[in-house]
C-alpha cells in the first residue's frame, strides 16, 4: 500500500500472552490503512514474546516481522517489530521507546497507541487519519468501549479534578453508538488505551514522562500540548479488556491493591507537578478512599493506597 500514508502503532506490553493476538488480527485487518507495529515488552515473565512470535509465524511473511534489542539504532521497516526492554520500566517507559523507532521514520507523521488488550475495529486506522487531515492536534482520542459488556463506553477522553487529580472518564458506562461524543472543549485528556499522537506534538512535548510507571501518563502529557487542541475521533473504535495485566478497576471489579498504590501514586506525583497547593486535600480525599477500602473489608487495598500517598514501597 505504498499510497497510503503510514501510521505508526505503538504497544506496551507486559504478561500480554493471552490478549496480544486478537489485538494484532485486528491491526492487520484494518481497512484503507497502512501499518507500522511496534510491540515494546517490558521484560515479561510470561509467554508473551513467544505468543507474539507464533502469531507472526501464523499470518505474516518472514520479511514483515522483525525483532531488536532495546538501544538498537534504526528504524521499525516491517509492518510488526517486537522491541525487547531489558527490564519492567512501567507503560510510559516502553511506550516511548516504541514511538522513538517509529519516529526514526520521517514519513510517519501520526502515532496510535493501542494498549495490548485492545481489540481495534477495522475502521479505526482509517478515521484516525481522516480526522488528522483535518487540521493541526496534538492528540486525538478514540472511541474505547468495554469488550464486556458489548456495546458500554469506557472513554470518550476525560477531565481531571485541579483540587483532587480525580480523573472522569466521559461517556463511561453508556451506550453506544446512541451516546454522541462529548465536546471537545471539554476534555483535559484523552484516554492512552486508544489514542492518536501526532509527531508536531511529540517533538515540540517531548515523550511521556517516565516518573509516571502507571497511570496519568496521558494526562499529564496533554498538559503540554500548547496551542495544538485535543480532538476526538468517534469512529476510532476500540474494545477493551481492561485490567488484563494488573487488575486496573472495571465497571465490574474493584480495582486490584497493585493497580489502587500506582493509581494514587501517580495521581499525587501529577498534582505535584501540575497545582501542589492542592496537595494536603488531595492526600485527604486520599485517606477517605483508604477509610472507604477498610469499612468493606479491604486491607490489602487500604495499605496500599496509605503506602502510595506517603511514598512508601508498595506493600507486599
Amino acid at each position: 500500500m505504498p499510497d497510503r500514508e503510514v501510521l505508526g502503532v505503538a504497544v506496551a506490553l507486559y504478561r500480554s500472552a493471552d490478549v496480544i493476538g486478537d489485538c494484532l488480527s485486528s491491526l492487520l485487518a484494518s481497512r484503507d490503512a497502512n501499518l507500522r507495529v511496534v510491540l515494546a515488552d517490558n521484560a515479561s515473565p510470561d509467554d508473551t514474546c513467544a505468543a507474539v512470535r507464533a502469531w507472526a509465524r501464523d499470518n505474516l511473511a518472514p520479511h514483515d516481522f522483525a525483532e531488536a534489542e532495546s538501544g538498537e539504532i534504526g528504524r521499525a521497516q516491517a509492518w510488526l517489530t517486537l522491541l525487547h526492554l531489558p527490564a519492567n520500566g512501567g507503560f510510559a517507559h516502553a511506550t516511548n521507546r516504541a514511538l522513538e523507532l517509529l519516529m526514526a521514520d520521517a514519513q510517519i507523521a501520526h502515532f496510535w497507541l493501542l494498549n495490548p488488550d485492545c481489540v481495534a475495529d477495522p475502521g479505526a486506522a482509517a478515521a484516525y487519519i481522516h480526522t488528522a487531515r483535518q487540521g493541526p492536534y496534538a492528540l486525538i482520542g478514540g472511541r474505547t468501549l468495554y469488550v464486556d459488556p458489548p456495546g458500554m463506553i469506557q472513554s470518550d477522553g476525560g477531565r481531571v479534578s485541579r483540587w483532587t487529580g480525580v480523573c472522569t472518564s466521559l461517556g463511561a458506562g453508556r451506550r453506544h453508538p446512541e451516546t454522541p461524543p462529548p465536546g471537545e472543549r471539554s476534555l483535559d485528556y484523552v484516554s492512552g488505551a486508544n489514542c492518536l499522537a501526532s509527531r508536531v506534538f511529540v517533538e515540540r512535548a517531548g515523550l511521556m514522562d517516565e516518573g509516571y510507571f502507571l497511570y496519568y501518563e496521558e494526562v499529564d502529557w496533554a498538559q503540554h500540548r500548547g496551542d495544538l487542541p485535543l480532538r476526538l475521533a468517534p469512529a476510532a473504535i476500540a474494545r477493551h479488556h481492561g485490567g488484563s495485566a494488573i487488575g486496573s478497576g472495571t465497571h465490574r471489579r474493584r480495582a486490584s491493591p497493585l493497580s489502587l498504590y500506582w493509581n494514587h501514586r501517580s495521581r499525587m506525583r501529577y498534582l505535584a507537578r501540575h497545582n501542589p497547593l492542592a496537595l494536603p486535600l488531595a492526600w485527604l480525599w486520599a485517606l477517605a478512599k483508604a477509610g472507604q477500602l477498610l469499612i468493606a473489608g479491604d486491607a490489602r487495598g487500604n495499605r496500599a493506597v496509605i503506602a502510595a500517598i506517603m511514598g512508601r514501597r508498595q506493600p507486599t
